[in-house]
């Protein structure tokens, strides 16, 4: 299957990108994949490509369950480059009990995870059988980590070794494990990091340095005391990694990754130019069916990582931009793909996009989606950033269930899962809208 601008689930479900890399030309993302149902399973690996961070193909499942470590998942993790071959590195679970009415859940959270590797020669060739390995067994000391609550490794190539930073849980507070390695096989704990107080486990670490400085993206779960659902979330954090004695540093307890608060997971990769780059999950609280076919979850745009004034900005890739700068008078017109708009929104002004409503007041930019999300108390409906301090632009990516805005090319990003947006458009307001479609070469014959 064939898609054009976000990656969105080729079928039932998507969450967590997986392994994303730039490798031999193309950029992987894997993702966890429940091929079945729209709703969450046992855990394989989905497989997506492109060549320009437009088009996306989607491969056969890469990672399934074939070994009594990995029976019940193939969860999340990354991937690497080495001597031309691709590391697939991931989280194995195996449940204790299962639901005896459904077998693709467990029972009072009684399972184990451990620490696996696949290698493929190719990208494209993935050996389920044959070519799985466990390289950290289940923890089994409390005072390291926790044998359920241990996942999601993220491997990053240092000065002179190999790193690994893995998400857990000790004493009821998140912290995250570092491990050292030579060969990428062999695996040693090497390390341990914690901040109390923010959530009570830490999923899907990934550290990485950009304009010189380091910075962590991970999501505790737990993070959020409000009660409004869901409540755990995404953050970035400076951060200072010491190889020497592997000490990872947080500056301070960091800040959303995204104010809409529906993205989750965020990983980073670099690009074909070295650039710092994420992508993130968009959780949705309900399926879409398309002509019988219904699928739940996607991806934002790819974002450039930049740090700057101590604050973490991310903004939306100069590609996908480039890409989408056909003029174009209605949403309608728009096609497969989406469209791009941009204005200047002051204080006081308010933004209708088929339903879905941005406000800036206050200094601050406000996102209302009450008319269109049926959440049934599964996501926030009103939305908010902080302060803006820079100035008044927003750039906004729509596409079917998502809208994407970024203040001012990156400042801040509020993103969010819609339903049932309509083609108009209203500003409340006296500056002009602009907006654009993806250029002609860039439009594709297929649709989702």
């Amino acid at each position: 299957m064939k898609q054009t601008g976000h990656i969105k689930a080729p079928g039932n479900w998507i969450n967590d990108p997986n392994g994303f890399i730039y490798y031999r030309g193309r950029y992987h993302v894997f993702y966890q994949h429940f091929p079945y149902e729209p709703r969450w399973g046992t855990m394989h690996w989905g497989h997506a490509v492109s060549t320009d961070l437009i088009h996306w193909e989607h491969l056969p499942i890469a990672l399934y369950p074939t070994k009594p470590q990995d029976r019940n998942g193939c969860f999340s993790g990354s991937a690497v480059e080495h001597d031309g071959k691709l590391y697939l590195f991931y989280t194995g679970v195996r449940y204790h009990q299962e639901n005896p009415e459904n077998i693709h859940k467990h029972v009072d959270n009684d399972f184990e995870s451990c620490q696996m590797l696949m290698v493929s020669d190719d990208g494209e060739h993935f050996d389920n059988l044959n070519a799985k390995r466990v390289i950290i067994p289940k923890i089994t000391d409390p005072e390291v980590g926790d044998v359920t609550h241990t996942r999601d490794p993220k491997v990053w190539r240092g000065s002179d070794a190999w790193y690994m930073v893995l998400g857990s849980t000790r004493h009821g507070e998140g912290e995250l494990l570092i491990y050292r390695s030579r060969d990428l096989t062999t695996w040693e704990l090497a390390g341990q990091a914690e901040l109390p107080g923010i959530g009570w486990m830490w999923e899907c670490p990934d550290w990485f340095t950009v304009d010189g400085q380091g910075v962590l993206l991970f999501s505790p779960m737990g993070y959020m005391k409000d009660c409004a659902c869901p409540p755990d979330m995404s953050l970035c954090a400076l951060a200072d990694f010491d190889e020497k004695t592997c000490t990872l540093r947080m500056a301070d307890d960091g800040h959303f990754f995204d104010y809409g608060l529906d993205l989750y997971a965020p990983q980073s990769a670099l690009d074909a130019e070295g650039r710092r780059i994420v992508i993130a999950w968009l959780r949705m609280p309900g399926p879409v069916d398309e002509g019988g076919c219904p699928w739940r979850g996607m991806m934002c745009l790819p974002r450039v990582v930049s740090v700057c004034d101590g604050r973490v900005r991310f903004s939306v890739h100069p590609d996908v931009r480039a890409a989408y700068a056909h003029p174009i008078a209605t949403p309608s017109e728009a096609g497969n793909g989406g469209f791009r708009m941009t204005l200047e929104l002051h204080d006081g002004e308010v933004l209708d996009i088929g339903g879905y409503r941005i406000a800036r007041a206050g200094g601050r930019l406000r996102a209302d989606r009450s008319a269109v999300c049926p959440h049934n108390g599964k996501c926030r409906l009103v939305s908010e950033t902080p302060e803006i301090r820079e100035g008044d632009h927003l750039e906004i990516y729509v596409d079917g269930n998502i809208v994407e805005t970024y203040v001012n090319d990156g400042e801040y990003t509020l993103t969010h899962a819609v339903y049932g947006l309509g083609d108009d458009i209203h500003l409340e307001g006296s500056g002009p809208i602009a907006l654009y479609a993806l250029e002609k070469k860039c439009l594709s014959p297929f649709s989702r």
